[in-house]
């Protein structure tokens, strides 16, 4: 099984994939509380410390190793946690980079409002 990237870790517990990122967060924490048959470590405490500081590189990492370890120990939970592996790795694929946002206006004159942003969540008004 390839390993989960930290990364990808950090950026759905902090929620900046969005609302199929939370989605695919959720699945990840009703995998990892499925009962193991070989016992610890399962991951939870990993995911929960993760979840109350998405930003930590460390926690990620951790969250990565412990599940990683319960893969190598139960071959249901390493099937299952490949193919969320994969479905997350697409998701992560449509998101924009780590902050970057690239706009280019051509052709003329503007016609309205442009706004350049990053992760807007809920609509956008102008004027009165």
């Amino acid at each position: 099984m390839d390993p989960i990237a930290p990364e990808l870790l950090m950026a759905l517990a902090g929620g900046t994939a969005g609302a199929a990122g939370q989605q695919i967060w959720a699945s990840l924490r009703d995998l990892v509380r499925r009962r193991s048959p070989v016992g610890e470590p399962r991951g939870e405490g990993e995911l929960t410390s993760l979840g109350e500081a998405a930003d930590s590189p460390t926690r990620a990492r951790e969250l990565a190793e412990v599940l990683a370890l319960r893969a190598r120990q139960d071959p249901a939970f390493a099937q299952a946690l490949d193919t969320w592996r994969r479905e997350a790795e697409a998701l992560d694929g449509t998101r924009t980079g780590s902050g970057d946002v690239r706009n280019e206006i051509s052709g003329g004159t503007v016609q309205g409002p442009v706004v350049q942003a990053r992760d807007i969540n809920g609509p956008l008004h102008f004027g009165g």
